[in-house]
Order: structure tokens, then sequence, then C-alpha cells
């Protein structure tokens, strides 16, 4: 026997819990038929309960109503937690559930779902359901699962979560916090068809990173003239030229503000039919190590793709879309003032480098972008015959500047120096020049370039100039395969069969054992074969290859390391048009190749290390932002289902940066056992009686001890530092964190001595000894774990790298 209510026509099996829910049910119509009553409109709300009833999913049965009851918003979601622990994930429908491929996420806000602006959840469970979805990704069905096993299993006579998902997900769409916000522009029409650029204020953007914790610890606030013996050193992007000359443009007491854009068109799905075009920002002022972190750049907005047999008008609609994203370059005259590191500074934000791969690049340069153009450098105006000449004077290479563009595409000549129809956006913008801020890009030109032409041409050789060359390649195939499997090293174990479809991380497990795989491959030229490549050259071949790669990588580089750099480059390239000058259909002329050995080095000279300009760490960007939305999307209309999604995950964060729990607080150092006690004034006597029977490090201790505590002493503040055991690490401060060798941004120490100095006020004292220190640097606060007292600035000389500060655990 079944039990039909006759309000909601909600069904029960059993006659408790259908006497249960008409007691609520009955309550519940009560009170909203006084509200409609008081305002004669009922017909509105016999509308209205027709409209919920339409709304209702298949779970709808199992919910309750949300009530703000003040006990019910206190209540943690922490029972869901544990009783989804409990369920056994062997059960195939629960797989399911969490499967977000299933069924793909509609994104569309129910109508007439009452869900009021605001900024905070209902209450904690609301929140923390939400944000477990969130996170998670899973799909309106196994959100739906979740609350009704809360439901079930939580003895509440008012359920404090969302009837189900899509409800839940529409109250969060409607959250409105002022730096998650997107907005949409119309750039263009074509064939009916509006094209709309979606968006986030560029500004809002840069705030947005500013907000992350510790982003501005380091933050490049000057151009700094790094030297050591006397050669500029080249790292960050402000030790750099184009800082140095934009900074000089710069009004008085401002700072400059540098911005990096990375653009690339990528496939949403694995047929490659649909593209959505991202474009993300982040700021050059971030250390490059802390720059590389995914939290430290921003999505800007997605890109309109038109589809046209018009190219110019595809070009047009491409420079429109990033005028209207960076004119608030142009439009801010006076600068703009951000709050960093607690207190407000002046800045004028300019565009420093724009990465992306090369066709990319030529869009946004405007350039052709075929490699058989007359011009086809985006950089200079080298002609085609020329990109594989290694030996080109400097007057051979003749970089493209603004006016003379200019001039050309005003005059009509552009074909003159092979640029399109179209006028350049970035011609407009202050201390840019395009032609130079499009860098060469490490991973499109090595790694997915110039790298896998080396593989293809070698396999080409082993095929073309040996009577057994098939056999050659399969012998490639069978040493990659035979290498044993070691950590960081991936196996080969089809060969190179599917070398079409490798990634840039295959290929560089590819640079660290090719060159293995093709010593001693064949024999000399017994056949007297026409352009032969003798195997010790082609083993060669890969040997400077491989030093050259290891040089790029380089976290800083001097004068003598770029010319060591520039000769690496050059050793490879000559050795690498010798050997495959004659299998190559183009004869090399390869675009990427001139553009490596012709324009990286002043790159570095003009935005710093390499590392800080390639998309290694932008490629990532695309799963969060572009394939994971888009993969849980209605695949309709999808970017504004994936902005939802992106602003979900950014409240999702947030909410649970606030939940985080606060770090405890440092308790003082307590000495439970003494090696020593002596007094200050009789302290060189000691050390000199006990030498001879403590180890080393004691020794050094005491030879530097009491020097070290004068120059402390003498001092009135100490410096933050962290202590592990005997091993010590620190961050620095950017102003400084050049004047010595460090590992992404830590210098790392020993702990020789803890000592305890008994006065009035006793001192907790240990006794570093840096690793590959260098003379003066400035000590700031690093994370949460435990550290010393205070912080300041140091100047030691002739102490051996050891210094002497105040702890705590």
């Amino acid at each position: 026997m079944s039990f039909k209510c006759p309000l909601c026509m909600r069904i029960f099996s059993q006659r408790f819990a259908y006497t249960q829910h008409a007691q609520k049910c009955l309550k519940n119509v009560e009170v909203e038929v006084e509200e409609h009553d008081d305002n004669n409109d009922s017909e509105k709300y016999s509308s209205e309960m027709n409209t919920r009833s339409n709304l209702s999913s298949e779970y709808e049965n199992d919910k309750v109503e949300v009530d703000d009851d003040n006990d019910v918003q206190n209540m943690s979601f922490d029972s869901i937690g544990s009783a989804i622990s409990e369920m056994s994930l062997k059960d195939s429908n629960f797989e399911n559930i969490l499967d977000s491929s299933e069924e793909p996420e509609i994104f569309e806000e129910p109508k007439n779902l009452n869900t009021k602006t605001c900024t905070e959840f209902p209450n904690d469970a609301y929140k923390d359901l939400m944000l477990l979805v969130t996170k998670y990704k899973i799909n309106n069905k196994g959100g739906n699962e979740i609350i009704r096993f809360f439901n079930k299993h939580s003895n509440l006579t008012e359920s404090p979560l969302p009837k189900n998902i899509e409800q839940g997900r529409a109250f969060m769409n409607n959250m409105k916090f002022s730096n998650l916000e997107f907005s949409k522009v119309l750039i263009t029409k074509h064939e009916d068809k509006d094209y709309f650029l979606y968006y986030q204020n560029l500004i809002q953007c840069i705030k947005n990173i500013l907000t992350v914790p510790d982003i501005t610890q380091n933050f490049a606030l000057s151009y700094e003239n790094y030297e050591y013996n006397r050669e500029s050193i080249y790292s960050e992007q402000n030790t750099g030229k184009w800082w140095k000359t934009t900074q000089e443009s710069l009004p008085t007491g401002s700072k400059l503000l540098s911005i990096i854009l990375y653009s690339d068109a990528t496939t949403t799905d694995t047929l490659g039919k649909s593209q959505l075009h991202p474009i993300y920002i982040t700021l050059g002022n971030i250390p490059i190590w802390r720059r590389n972190k995914q939290d430290a750049k921003q999505l800007l907005g997605y890109l309109p793709i038109l589809e046209a047999a018009n190219k110019d008008l595809v070009r047009d609609t491409f420079h429109k879309s990033l005028r209207h994203l960076l004119e608030p370059i142009i439009l801010l005259k006076d600068g703009i003032d951000l709050f960093i590191n607690n207190e407000n500074t002046w800045f004028y934000p300019r565009v420093s480098t724009i990465i992306a791969d090369w066709p990319e690049a030529a869009s946004f340069c405007l350039v052709y972008k075929s490699s058989n153009s007359n011009l086809p450098c985006h950089s200079c105006l080298v002609k085609r015959e020329n990109l594989a000449n290694i030996d080109l004077s400097v007057n051979d290479v003749i970089l493209r500047t603004h006016d003379e563009m200019r001039k050309h595409f005003e005059n009509d000549t552009q074909r003159s120096v092979c640029i399109e129809s179209v006028h350049n956006f970035f011609w407009d913008l202050p201390n840019i020049n395009i032609y130079l801020t499009t860098v060469p890009d490490r991973m499109h030109h090595l790694d997915l370039g110039l790298f896998r032409y080396q593989i293809i041409f070698t396999c080409d050789i082993l095929k073309s100039q040996h009577v057994n060359g098939n056999k050659l390649v399969e012998e490639v195939d069978r040493r990659l395969a035979a290498i044993p499997r070691f950590p960081g090293i991936k196996i080969f174990s089809n060969g190179l069969q599917s070398i079409a479809r490798l990634t840039a991380s295959e290929y560089r497990s590819l640079m660290k054992v090719m060159i293995f795989v093709i010593d001693n491959l064949y024999d000399e030229n017994n056949n007297e074969v026409d352009n032969f490549v003798n195997n010790d050259d082609l083993t060669k071949l890969y040997e400077y290859w491989n030093e050259m790669y290891i040089l790029s990588r380089y976290e800083e580089f001097s004068e003598s390391d770029l010319e060591k750099f520039n000769d690496a480059i050059h050793r490879w390239a000559r050795m690498f048009v010798k050997a495959f000058k004659f299998v190559s259909p183009s004869n090399l002329k390869l675009p990427k190749l001139h553009s490596w050995v012709y324009h990286i080095i002043d790159s570095i000279r003009s935005y710093g290390a390499i590392n800080g300009y390639t998309t290694e760490t932008y490629e990532s960007l695309h799963k969060y932002f572009v394939k994971i939305p888009y993969q849980i999307s209605n695949k309709k209309d999808v970017e504004p289902q994936l902005l939802r999604t992106i602003k979900r995950q950014a409240i999702s964060i947030r909410m649970s940066q606030h939940s985080v729990n606060p770090a405890k607080t440092p308790r003082t150092c307590k000495f439970s056992a003494r090696f020593f006690e002596f007094s200050l004034q009789d302290a060189n006597t000691f050390f000199n009686k006990k030498k001879d029977s403590v180890d080393n490090k004691m020794q050094t201790g005491f030879a530097r001890f009491i020097s070290c505590l004068d120059s402390y002493l003498d001092l009135l503040d100490g410096f933050t530092i962290i202590v592990w055991f005997s091993d010590i690490a620190i961050s620095m401060d950017s102003e400084e964190s050049n004047d010595y060798i460090s590992d992404k941004g830590l210098c790392y120490g020993q702990a020789l001595l803890l000592a305890e100095v008994l006065t009035d006020s006793p001192l907790n004292l240990a006794l570093i000894q840096w690793y590959d220190f260098i003379a003066i640097f400035k000590m700031v606060r690093f994370s949460n774990l435990r550290s010393c007292q205070q912080k300041k600035e140091f100047e030691f000389q002739n102490l051996c790298n050891i210094v002497i500060c105040p702890i705590r655990f």
C-alpha cells in the first residue's frame, strides 16, 4: 500500500513517513497561502506551485525544505564526510555517482528559483556540501545522492541542504563578488552570428593576483642592476634591459607593473571538433619560481573564434578583442594605486612579454603566418633563403620596429615586409615592441619543435642512407624499449612509432636517452652513400643538443654564460644543418631554427632567464579553465557555462582558505641538556681548552662564535629564520635575492651551535653556516613554521659565511 500527499503529490510507502510529511507540508502551505492572501494574488501562488512541481528532480521526493533555524545553521558538514567514508567504494552505483563524465552538467539556472544575491551561504552544512561538490567535480546526480543520503540519516526535522544540487549551483552563481564577475561584449557579427568576447576586467585580474597569499612577498618594484665579478647577471625580469628603459620613461616615484600574457587556442574534446581561445595574465614583478605556480595566473577571458573565408576579418576580430582587454593600459594615463605589502604603491601597467607558439605570435604581430613567405620571421626581416644560415652578420638581421611597420602600413606597402592589411593594436601601446615582446618559447621551439625535427630527420637518415635502414630504425625502437625503469624516465615500449602523439614531457624524456640509443648504432660508409652522416657525428649532435638544452634552463645568466650559451647554440645548429640539410624537404628553412639561433640571447638580456617565459607551466591552465569545465557542460553555448564553473571554483577556493586552521603560536626553545657552560669573558680560553675534544662543526662554531655574537649584540633587531634540527631554510627579500646562490628563492644552511646567553633577558641563539652564501642579504618571515622573532638587514664580511641569530621553536 502507498500513500499520496494531496498537497505536493509525493508518494510514501509507509504510513509513518506520510504522517510526518503531511503535518509539515500542510504547515508550509498555510504559511504560503497567508502571504499570498495578503497580496490578493492567489493566481500567482497557484502558478508558482505548478512551477515548483515542474522543477522537481528525480530526487525531489526525498528532500525536505531548507529552514533558517539557528541550530541548523550552526550544524557542521563533517557528518556528511564521515558518513560517506563509511560507504563502500566497491559499489558500482557509487562509482558512477562520482564519475562526472557520466552525465553532462547543465548549468542553466532554474527559473523562478528563490535565490537571492548574497556573499555567504545559508549555513555551514550548505557551504561544505557545495565546496565538496565543486572541489571534486561531482555531477548533479552524484550530488543529489549525497543530499538524499544525508537527509535519510541525519534525523533532522529540517534539512540544512539545498533541495538539489541544481539549486545549490544556482545559489553560487548568484553570489556576488566584485572580483569574480565576468562580462561579455559583442566584437563582431558575421553571417547573422554574433561573436562575443567573454572577459574579466584587466585591473580586477591584477588585483585578484595580488590577493593570493604570499604573492607579494618578494614583489619586484624597481630595476636591479645585478652584477657578479663585474658581469651583468640576468635572472628575474627586473634585471633585464626592457625593465630598465621602461622604468626610466615613467614619472618619478612611480613603479612599473609588468604584465605577461599567454594565449593559445586549444581543443575542448579528444576529436578536436571544437575549440576555445583562452588568454591568461600574470605579473613579471613576481619571482619566476612563484610565478610559475598556477595560482599566480588569472584567466583574462575567452577570445572569439571567427570562422570566415575573409582572413582579414578574422585578424581584425582578434585585435579588436585584444584592444578591449588591454585598453585600460592606454586609459590609465596617471597610473593606478595598488595595495602592496601593506602600503599603496603608484604603478604604471605595461605589457612586457607575450608567451605563445609560432602561429599565435604571428597573429599578435600580424605578420604572414606561412613559413614560405619571403620574410617569415615575426621578429626581424631575414629572408626565407637565409633561415638555415648560421653565420649571418648583425646587418643581415634587421629587427622589426613599430615605426617602420606602421609606415609601410600607412603607405600601403605592407606586402614588402610581409605584414597583414590590418591595423596592429599594439602599435598604440606604450613601452612595447610587439615583434620582440612575442619571445621565443622553449617548449614550442625546442621540445615540440626542433627536437621533434631532429628525431624525425634521424629516422629518415637511417632509412635512406643505409641498406638496412628499416632494421636500424627497429634497432632504435628495441634499444628504447630495453631501457630499464627509472624514476623520471619514461619507457617507450613501442619505440618511436607514436612520435606524432608525444607530449613535450615525453620529448624531454627522449632527450635523456637518445644519445645512448644512437651511439654505436651503425658502421662506416661501406656502400659509398652520398651525403653520408657518420655515426659519431650523429652522436655528437645529440651531445651538443643536451649541452645547449641544459644551458637554456639556467635560472640566471651572466654575460660569460650568454657567450657560452650562444656558442653552444651555434655549435649544435651547425651540426644540425650539416647532418639534415639533405633530408629536410625545406632544406631546413625553419623559422624556429632561425628564431632560436638569433633571437633567444637578446630575449634573455631584455626579459631575463628563459624559465620566466616558457609555456611549460601555462599549458596546464587549459585543463582547469577549458577542458574540465567543458566536459561537465552541456556542450552548447559553453562560454557562459565555463565562466560559471570557474566562478564556483573560485568561491570554493576562497571559502576553503577562510576555513584553514590558524597557525599555532610558536613557543620559546628550551634547552633540555647542556654540553658546556662558561662566562663570556673567558670564552676564548674555554674554546682553546675544549677544541681538541669536540667535532669539526663545534670547532668551527667556537672559532666564529665571539665575533658573530659581537655583531649581533650591536644590532637592535634580529631576523626571521626557520630551524629544522640542524638544517636551515630562509626566503629572501626580492631587492637582494640575487646577491647569493639560491634554490627558487630559498637559501640553506646548517646550525653549528645552539647557545643560551644568560642575561637579564636570556637569549637563545643559533650559530648558522650558510651554503653558497654571498655576503649581503636580508631575511624575511617564511611561512608559518617554527621561526625566530625578528627581522633585520645584516652585512657580514670575512666571517666564512657564518652568522648568529635568535631562535624560537
